[in-house]
């Protein structure tokens, strides 16, 4: 079990000496850096950016908050973002470089709740979502959620470092602006790090893009409220917005991007960038 403050200061640290070391963009390519949820389609965005074009696009991920940091701070020319950028981030990069930072919505994301796949649950509403990660929730045992779950015992929570967009936004979307997280979950810092916990943890159950799905979790079907049917994370779901924790996925700039930048969050946009979204099991943006 981790200290989320005292594991975010060092992967802060870490991500920013990393990028502090790589500097600002050369000539030759392009740096990235961010959202932990988005770095699959980033790498895989530049790797094939790179095989059209021989402009190296390096990324790098630490998470949206880490990201966001690096651009205010000047060490990439682009952060990516799994939650909105806040007005007192926009306001520094007001302050700093005289100019608005530019958002891009570049996809969707249905964040997904995972459970082992051993696990009879087949639904989960937004309220017993909140009863399990929220300060003051009463929900502990599996048994309080369905009667087939009893033999699972304690629910194991899983939850992301509160660096991560991920984390920022399950906690908007679930527990609400007013509420916090309950203590004593397994803080992860990674979006795969958190499905690979929950298939070895028959009592867990965690949240992540549904991108990260594996043989051995199941992703629960989640409703609005308690009574409804739930709604399955899938591509078609999150474009159309059925599915209720659905996210979009920013990159941001310092203004509007310009030459190489530009020309690569272009392409991004384009139906060849697109289908690499969707074919990394997230939603494209049209």
């Amino acid at each position: 079990m981790t200290s989320k403050l005292t594991s975010a200061a060092l992967l802060t640290a870490i991500a920013c000496a990393a990028l502090a070391g790589c500097g600002r963009k050369s000539k030759e390519g392009l740096l990235g850096a961010g959202s932990d949820t988005m770095v699959n389609l980033m790498q895989a965005w530049a790797e094939k950016y790179h095989a059209k074009t021989g402009v190296n696009v390096q990324v790098l991920g630490g998470g949206s908050g880490v990201g966001i940091a690096s651009l205010i701070d000047g060490t990439c020319d682009m952060a990516s973002a799994s939650r909105e950028m806040k007005p007192k981030e926009f306001e520094r990069i007001k302050a700093k470089f005289g100019v608005d930072a530019k958002e891009i919505t570049v996809g969707y994301d249905a964040l997904a709740v995972y459970v082992h796949k051993d696990n009879p649950m087949e639904s989960i509403a937004i309220e017993e979502l909140a009863e399990i990660y929220g300060a003051g929730g009463k929900t502990v045992e599996w048994s309080q959620l369905s009667p087939e779950a009893t033999d699972l015992g304690e629910i194991v929570r899983v939850s992301r470092q509160n660096s991560s967009g991920t984390y920022a936004y399950f906690r908007e979307a679930v527990l609400g602006e007013q509420r916090d997280y309950k203590r004593g979950s397994y803080d992860q810092s990674g979006s795969k790090d958190v499905v690979a916990l929950v298939a070895k943890t028959k009592g867990a159950i965690g949240y992540s893009g549904m991108g990260y799905a594996t043989e051995e979790v199941k992703m629960l079907k989640v409703a609005k409220t308690k009574g409804e049917d739930g709604i399955p994370p899938t591509i078609e779901n999150g474009r159309s917005g059925a599915y209720p924790i659905t996210r979009a996925l920013y990159i941001y700039t310092i203004g509007e991007p310009k030459g190489i930048l530009k020309e690569f969050i272009d392409w991004c946009l384009s139906p060849e960038g697109q289908k690499i979204v969707e074919g990394l099991g997230y939603v494209p943006v049209s």
